[in-house]
């Protein structure tokens, strides 16, 4: 019962990691900027384009224009982002045919074995790649913050909540990984060893 639970809980978890890596990568909310001057504005910065929330108009968007006209910071980070999406999707696909509790190749054991670490792997890679960009946007933003050569009557970006969201897509997917590639470690007990053990108290307890 250990290792498919196990298995099953780094599945789930890795899945809950991808899906929030997903939608990390086009939330708008990377950055916030509140203006002193209008505080029912709220401007948000995303890797594909910049919001503007007011508090009786809604939202309204606008696409970047030009991939190379954004800062460094964001045009890796979609790269990356990507990478971490498709590494996760993968990953899932690779895990899902090592479960134990998957009929599919339940003699080849090796294989299983391999597939589940592979995954796993593919998991690691997958959080750290969404982790790297979100952490490289939050220094770059605090450096912005308190930069002392900019005048204090400009407004300064803030942290958004899809920086928070990245954070806990790369958290679930390196635990996730860790999970899967635990159960490669432990022992599995076939369940011949099972009914043998079982049918051996009995004998011990007729004896008796």
């Amino acid at each position: 019962v250990y290792r498919p639970m196990m298995q099953l809980s780094g599945i789930l978890v890795s899945l809950l990691g991808w899906v929030l890596s997903c939608l990390t990568t086009y939330l708008p909310q990377w950055k916030n900027l509140n203006l002193e001057l209008n505080e029912l504005e709220i401007w948000t910065m995303g890797l594909w384009q910049a919001c503007v929330v007011q508090e009786e108009g809604g939202m309204q968007c606008k696409d970047f224009d030009s991939f190379l006209a954004l800062p460094p910071e964001l045009r890796i980070s979609r790269i990356l982002m990507f990478f971490s999406n498709g590494s996760g999707l993968l990953g899932l696909l690779l895990s899902g045919f090592g479960l134990d509790c998957l009929k599919i190749g339940e003699r080849q054991q090796e294989q299983k074995k391999r597939l589940l670490l592979f995954g796993g792997m593919l998991f690691w890679i997958s959080g750290i790649t969404a982790v790297v960009p979100v952490s490289w946007v939050a220094h770059s933003t605090v450096q912005e913050f308190w930069d002392e050569n900019i005048p204090d009557i400009v407004p300064r970006w803030d942290f958004g909540e899809a920086l928070f969201v990245g954070w806990l897509a790369g958290f679930c997917l390196i635990l996730g990984g860790s999970l899967l590639n635990c159960t490669i470690c432990s022992t599995e007990v076939h369940p011949s060893s099972v009914h043998y053990a079982v049918a051996e108290q009995q004998d011990q307890c007729q004896h008796l």
